[in-house]
């Protein structure tokens, strides 16, 4: 076991593979993962990590990720935006935001938002976007594009001539490009941070 046990790093890079493979990593993975030499430092550190909340044995003994290690939060219920009406709360299964929100992280990136052309779409300055790449926009998909050299966040729309980016502002106009044009990816999740005090 090295010396110094990273606790930050090794729950980053257990979190990072949970994320993406949907499981735990074997032992063998774990050595390669953590960059460890034996199986007893990586014993060592999931006694650690047990202890800490972020893994726990499962009813066949095995390890599996708790909501500390994988980010969920529970889902309670709804609530009412308009009338107020009696609600009581619900137990609700834990949601890892990462994979409700971004199910294939591997294709996903973050952008914060700059500029108002996207506001009328309940997108605003400082808001941020989760976008997915790898697929195929369609007609009202909301998508990061470069336009001649230029990017932009747009409503993806087509006529008979070609391809149309649409604002969602009225003080903005359409967009067809002049010479380039290349879609990055599609908006998945717009995330809007209040103040935290």
């Amino acid at each position: 076991m090295p010396r110094v046990f990273k606790q930050n790093e090794v729950v980053s890079k257990l979190r990072g593979f949970v994320l993406v493979e949907h499981r735990m990593p074997g032992y063998n993975e774990m050595l390669e993962l953590f960059n460890y030499r034996s199986k007893n430092s990586v014993f060592h550190a999931l006694r650690i990590l047990e202890e800490q909340g972020f893994v726990k044995k499962d009813e066949s003994g095995k390890i599996a990720p708790t909501p500390k290690l994988s980010g969920a939060i529970r889902l309670l219920g709804a609530v009412q935006a308009g009338i107020p009406v009696e609600a009581e709360q619900q137990q609700g299964e834990p949601i890892v935001l990462e994979q409700f929100l971004a199910p294939r992280p591997e294709k996903t990136f973050m952008l914060q938002v700059r500029g108002d052309s996207m506001i009328d779409a309940g997108i605003h300055e400082g808001d941020y976007v989760l976008v997915e790449t790898g697929v195929t926009p369609r007609p009202q998909d909301i998508v990061v594009a470069n336009v001649d050299g230029e990017w932009t966040l747009k409503f993806y729309s087509k006529d008979r001539k070609d391809i149309v980016l649409l604002p969602a502002n009225r003080n903005y106009k359409p967009i067809r490009a002049k010479q380039s044009l290349h879609i990055a990816g599609v908006v998945r999740a717009g995330i809007r941070r209040y103040a935290m005090r």
